[in-house]
């Protein structure tokens, strides 16, 4: 696994736009925007991870379409805890794993 930079991880900005995404602007200048129902369907929590195996237990076809963020929280300064319109509360999105499943192009490995 490739180790990120610490500017790679620290937010330097983080935006709600109503429920549906979320940007966050890296202190390297990076710019990610997640969709919630993506989001929600790559939560990290033990009911959506299984904590012996490492197999996802839901994914993001598992998540209801019109999923929305109900709101978005710093842990410390290492994390975001959602609230979900599904209910669901359990993640800590690591800023680290945030990062890591960034879906633009050039993070996905795809050609930009």
């Amino acid at each position: 696994m490739t180790v990120l930079s610490p500017d790679a991880t620290t937010p330097v900005e983080i935006r709600k736009k109503g429920g549906e995404r979320l940007t966050i602007r890296w202190a390297d200048g990076h710019e990610s925007v997640y969709l919630a129902r993506a989001l929600r369907g790559r939560c990290p929590c033990a009911q959506c991870v299984s904590e012996t195996t490492g197999a996802r237990l839901v994914a993001e076809g598992h998540v209801r379409p019109d999923v929305a963020i109900a709101a978005a929280r710093p842990i410390g300064n290492y994390a975001l805890h959602f609230d979900w319109s599904d209910g669901h509360t359990t993640g800590i999105y690591g800023f680290d794993y945030l990062r890591r499943i960034c879906p633009c192009a050039a993070c996905a490995g795809a050609d930009a």
